[in-house]
C-alpha cells in the first residue's frame, strides 16, 4: 500500500497536471473592448489579448470557426490600437459586432 500511494504521488508530480482555468465570457470580453475603444493604452487592454486568446482556442476546438476569427480580428485590433499611437479605435468599434454575431 506504501509503494502504490508513493507511486501515484509520482505519477501526479510529474505529470503536466493541469489544473481548471476559468475560461473568459463573451460578455466580459466584450464589456472590456468597449472600455479598449476610449483608452487603448490601459492595462485592461494589455491583459484582453490573453483572454481572447484563451476564448479563441476554446472556440476552435470545438470548430466555430466563424466566432474564432471574429475574435481574432478583435484581438488583432487591440494590439493595433495598444502598440500605434496614431491608430484609430474605431476598428475595436467595428469589429465587436462580428463577435456578438458569430460568437
Amino acid at each position: 500500500m506504501k509503494y502504490l500511494t508513493f507511486l501515484l504521488l509520482k505519477f501526479l508530480l510529474l505529470s503536466n497536471f493541469v489544473m481548471a482555468e476559468t475560461m473568459p465570457t463573451k460578455s466580459k470580453i466584450l464589456k472590456e473592448a468597449t472600455y479598449c475603444v476610449k483608452d487603448p493604452q490601459a492595462q485592461v487592454c494589455k491583459e484582453l489579448v490573453s483572454e481572447i486568446e484563451k476564448l479563441q482556442l476554446f472556440v476552435f476546438d470545438q470548430n466555430r470557426f466563424k466566432c474564432q476569427s471574429s475574435l481574432l480580428g478583435l484581438q488583432s485590433a487591440i494590439v493595433e490600437a495598444y502598440f500605434l499611437k496614431n491608430f484609430s479605435n474605431e476598428r475595436i468599434s467595428f469589429t465587436i459586432p462580428y463577435v456578438i454575431k458569430n460568437c
